[in-house]
């Protein structure tokens, strides 16, 4: 179960550490015992480097933790009460759209993609997304932690698994797979 932003976790492990994957679809994809939820290592200003979008579409608020190789990596996005979509979705009841969960992970697995192969100015479109799947709810006031994973990469290309934690949960999970253009 992850902490909650004001609290830490073990430290046990140390942050540099390799990270093991897990095979389970119930279980974070790798081991976040030895990571520190309450750090901040970048802020949105280091993702809108490598990443085009801005604004209300700018969805990552925060970097938790990179792997060494940025192959793995986690971030938050805090999901505020005033977002274009809360007087919609629903109204009375509030939910974080799923797409906006995918959307969320995408651009933090094309930042990890990014800022380790094409520093420079270009475009990182979506080509796929596999195997998704919505677990737990997400509501405003929520801290919506993205772990990413890239299982495949290639000079212009990536595949990447996708969780999204809340409370403790799995919110939603899938592979993105995405391309620099």
């Amino acid at each position: 179960m992850l902490p909650r932003p004001s609290e830490s976790a073990s430290l046990d492990q140390p942050r540099n550490a390799a990270v093991e994957t897990t095979d389970s679809s119930h279980e974070p994809l790798f081991d976040l015992s030895g990571i520190d939820l309450a750090t901040r290592i970048h802020g949105r200003d280091r993702v809108e480097q490598f990443i085009p979008h801005r604004g209300a579409m700018s969805l990552v608020d925060h970097i938790i933790w990179e792997h060494p190789s940025r192959l793995q990596g986690v971030a938050c996005k805090v999901v505020g009460d005033s977002e274009f979509w809360v007087p919609g979705h629903f109204p009375q009841q509030p939910l974080f759209p799923g797409v906006m969960m995918i959307e969320t992970a995408a651009q933090f697995a094309a930042y990890l993609f990014k800022s380790r192969v094409s520093p420079g100015p270009s475009l990182v479109v979506f080509l796929r997304i596999d195997d998704v799947s919505f677990r737990h709810m997400v509501r405003p006031g929520d801290s919506l932690y993205i772990l990413c994973n890239e299982i495949k990469v290639g000079k212009r290309r990536f595949t990447s698994a996708s969780q999204g934690i809340v409370s403790g949960k799995i919110a939603f999970q899938g592979t993105l797979t995405g391309m620099i253009r």
